[in-house]
């Protein structure tokens, strides 16, 4: 018996990375899952991995409502109810300076970091969660939690989808909760730029020596939807190695 037996989830973003890894937590604890992103071919090798009779998916954009709209009501229609949903696609397109930024850039990472995530919470909400209730978390970044030079805007919106995390919280309880996690670097394809080739380096002034791994936030993840986080709600769980404690992004 797993603590998510009879359980539904989406995750978006999940073809790869956190995202993959959180949704192999939630089958491993007996969750069903549909999963997004972008690239059928990936989604498919993903949907194997999980299993085809724990897991299903549907390319698109994340910022697209049309798709969002149609992820849920795929879920629905096919494990009969969701009762999670994990938002975890996001975007970094530029490295720089915030003030040398394209505003069509910023914007589009504000689209998908922030306003996808307010509204896929909103597809969920109305085909399911409202009546229901549920659980949500959001993947933000310690980026969000200070300043974070040259990913100045991705911090910004990260730091902003900390705050829509309080603000549904708060919203929709009782019977829905709204967490977030807030990652530092973790070994993913998404990441790559910031450690391949240096990883000892960038790991040094973590106190735990490391950078992290997809299933280190998984198993947050699967916390803060799980009834042992029943008293939880507009949090957000700082997982970064300790490299906060030292003064580090």
């Amino acid at each position: 018996m797993g603590r998510f037996d009879g359980r539904v989830a989406i995750v978006t973003g999940a073809s790869r990375g956190i995202g993959l890894g959180i949704a192999e937590r939630l089958v491993a604890d007996g969750a069903k899952v549909l999963i997004t992103a972008r690239k059928v071919d990936a989604l498919e090798e993903a949907v194997s991995s999980l299993g085809e009779e724990n897991a299903s998916f549907l390319a698109g954009s994340g910022d697209d409502v049309a798709h969002q709209q149609e992820a849920v009501a795929t879920a629905v229609e096919r494990f009969g109810r969701l009762d999670f949903l994990v938002n975890n696609t996001g975007i970094n397109p530029v490295y720089g300076r915030m003030i040398d930024i394209d505003l069509e850039a910023a914007a589009k990472i504000f689209g998908v970091n922030v306003l996808s995530a307010v509204s896929w919470t909103q597809q969920a909400h109305r085909a399911w969660m409202d009546e229901h209730g549920g659980a949500v978390v959001n993947v933000a970044s310690v980026a969000g939690l200070k300043p974070a030079p040259n990913i100045g805007m991705y911090g910004a919106s990260k730091s902003a989808l900390i705050h829509v995390t309080e603000e549904l919280a708060v919203e929709l309880g009782p019977d829905i909760r709204v967490n977030a996690v807030a990652p530092a670097v973790v070994k993913t394809t998404f990441a790559k730029a910031l450690y391949e080739g240096r990883e000892e380096q960038v790991a040094a002034p973590y106190p735990l020596k490391r950078l992290g791994l997809p299933e280190d936030i998984a198993g947050i993840v699967a916390f803060l939807l799980s009834d042992d986080a029943a008293w939880l709600t507009g949090q957000t769980i700082t997982a970064d190695g300790g490299l906060t404690l030292t003064g580090g992004v």
